[in-house]
């Protein structure tokens, strides 16, 4: 890392994606395994009551929806939230963020696939064997639509979250005559503690946003359809969920042995016999969806940091044919790689893994929150939407428990990168000298 004025490069445009292309795209990264999960749990956790957090937090997630899309108007970059930081104050709290949010991904892609191919070999009878190839096949569609380039990409999402919203609603609409208004009582039966404990679980429900910042630049108009897009697709992501939720607490798919599966459970009562095999796939749609997009986010990431100087220069290499950062995602199919071979051990569980990338990601938008206080002066909308995101994150970042540990983990292995990088370059222009 040097000292020099921040003079990130951005990759070459290589697509134009429409409208449609883009809600796809936001409903894809945002709408990922949480939906699988969360209502379930949250539902055991807080009773009825749940679904309070739920409308809660499907308001309280506009803000920061709102906060990268006018950031990604003004500053539309593959660099994300890690240019928007730079922009703002400078290029080493910038690459910092941008260390964040890229080992955020690479723990939390592998982390969405193996919680989809652990729904899809329950739903087929496949055992737990069969849950890390699967994961691989998730895995390669992400990497390899994104190596074929960001038109190909949008074209996939927006057929993958077609079939996702599809098989959704007909979920929630097939279970209609199941549900029992007696399933609302009691409403509250583990206090308010519970519901606020509940809304901290869903917050994961609604990251995603960032991943997008970081290919609008791939936008047909950035300024005409990233707000539109927002908007529409948060509107969307918000209904989704909460119909959902709202049939699963009806319907009483949850409890012990139920809770982790109640989508499951929930498209069984819709569709009787096949329900399970409706699950399998619904699982597939709703867990490639959101590994594309933070595919697609982290390997542009690592590609911009590189061109800055803040990572090794072999993850700045592109596909000379597809104009696609092969650098970045050869970096991203070795940690995979690690990540799957720890998990088969058995060492770490899946619980686990879902916790280590919490804080990183709050810390990246605490960070995309603080530069929109900064960038975003002269729109008074975005001024306040900044403001309301940076203290919801701080809030959220306070019950992260042990998980802070990884972003102090992170922060030491950025401080050395850039120790060892500012010794080569001393060293370099004393030997010139």
């Amino acid at each position: 890392m040097n000292s020099q004025p921040y003079t990130q490069t951005s990759l070459p445009k290589t697509a134009s994606l429409n409208l449609k292309q883009i809600i796809a795209l936001y409903i894809g990264s945002v709408l990922g395994s949480g939906i699988l999960l969360l209502p379930g749990l949250t539902a055991e956790l807080a009773g009825p009551a749940s679904l309070l957090a739920w409308l809660i937090m499907s308001l309280l997630a506009i803000p920061m929806a709102l906060t990268m899309g006018f950031l990604s108007i003004k500053l539309p970059n593959a660099g994300g939230v890690s240019y928007f930081v730079s922009r703002a104050y400078n290029p080493a709290i910038g690459s910092l963020v941008g260390y964040y949010f890229l080992l955020s991904a690479i723990m939390a892609v592998p982390v969405i696939a193996l919680t989809g191919a652990g729904y899809t070999c329950n739903a087929f009878g496949l055992g737990d064997t069969a849950r890390i190839p699967v994961t691989i096949c998730i895995l390669t569609i992400g990497l390899i639509s994104n190596y074929l380039g960001m038109k190909l990409t949008g074209q996939i999402q927006l057929a993958v979250v077609v079939a996702t919203i599809g098989i959704l609603v007909g979920a929630v609409l097939g279970s209609i005559h199941s549900i029992n208004l007696t399933n609302l009582t009691p409403f509250l039966p583990h206090g308010w503690m519970s519901v606020g404990h509940s809304a901290t679980l869903i917050f994961w429900c609604f990251l995603g946003w960032e991943a997008i910042s970081h290919v609008t630049e791939e936008f047909e108009n950035p300024r005409r359809d990233v707000l539109k897009g927002t908007i529409i697709a948060s509107v969307l992501i918000s209904i989704l969920y909460l119909a959902t939720v709202a049939a699963v607490i009806g319907t009483h798919s949850y409890g012990p042995g139920i809770s982790e599966v109640s989508l499951i459970h929930l498209i069984g009562i819709a569709a009787g016999q096949y329900g399970m095999y409706i699950a399998g796939f619904i699982t597939l749609f709703i867990t490639i969806a959101p590994s594309i997009a933070y595919i697609g986010a982290a390997s542009r990431l690592a590609y911009t940091l590189s061109q800055s100087g803040s990572a090794p220069r072999a993850l700045s290499r592109i596909s000379p044919r597809f104009l696609t950062p092969v650098g970045g995602l050869y970096l991203l199919i070795a940690c995979f790689a690690c990540i799957l071979l720890v998990y088969s051990t058995g060492i770490v569980s899946l619980a686990t893994l879902i916790q280590i990338p919490n804080a990183t990601f709050i810390l990246t938008y605490l960070g995309g929150s603080a530069a929109g206080l900064i960038l975003l002066k002269d729109n008074r909308l975005g001024l306040i939407v900044s403001g309301i995101s940076f203290l919801l994150t701080g809030v959220i970042l306070l019950f992260v428990g042990w998980a802070i540990i990884w972003p102090v983990l992170v922060t030491v292995l950025w401080w050395i990168y850039r120790k060892i990088t500012i010794l080569d370059l001393q060293n370099f222009y004393k030997n010139r000298i």
